[in-house]
């Protein structure tokens, strides 16, 4: 197996024991590796060994606790488009920097098209994003518009990739 950094097409390098192990994990990641081992056809430390070496390689990114924002009192979610007056490095830079640091911001997206970023901000309520607005975006001197869309029910969030058939489709869209 060859050394390669994160984000340099490891799922080309994944088998299909691997892909089947993280399609059981990326759901939840209680689940014992004797579990997994059983629905996958390995032993549990065969499991925590490709576990362990997926999260050196970087294919699993990160393991956290999802919450309930409505439970923890922050029901309102709003996907934010936002346009840049100066896009040079620097601009975009310091404005990715600003909003990995707002904890109202629960995504952030560099994207292309009319907009330049989308963010998905969660607040307790619209006066609370009225306040991240004008503290976040009007007072930023290098926003030049942003579009509010409010969310009225979350039908499907996560961050569950469809592994089954990673291989036999064509790559029609790469990431970063």
């Amino acid at each position: 197996m060859s050394d390669q950094t994160a984000g340099e097409r490891p799922a080309e390098q994944l088998d299909d024991f691997d892909r089947r192990i993280l399609a059981i994990y990326q759901h939840d990641t209680r689940v014992t590796g004797e579990s997994i081992g059983q629905a996958v056809g390995l032993s549990a430390a065969a499991v925590q060994r490709r576990l362990k070496r997926l999260r050196a390689r970087g294919v699993i990114v990160q393991e956290e606790a999802r919450l309930d924002a409505k439970a923890l009192g922050l029901p309102t979610t709003c996907i934010v488009g936002v346009d840049l007056e100066y896009e040079r490095n620097q601009h975009v830079d310091e404005f990715k920097q600003r909003m990995r640091e707002h904890p109202n911001v629960q995504q952030c997206y560099y994207v292309t098209g009319s907009m330049d970023f989308v963010l998905v901000v969660v607040t307790r309520t619209l006066q609370e994003y009225e306040d991240f607005t004008r503290e976040a975006l009007m007072e930023h001197p290098n926003v030049r518009s942003f579009t509010t869309l409010v969310s009225m029910d979350t039908v499907k969030s996560g961050y569950a990739l469809p592994l089954s058939d990673l291989n036999s489709r064509p790559n029609s869209c790469s990431s970063a």
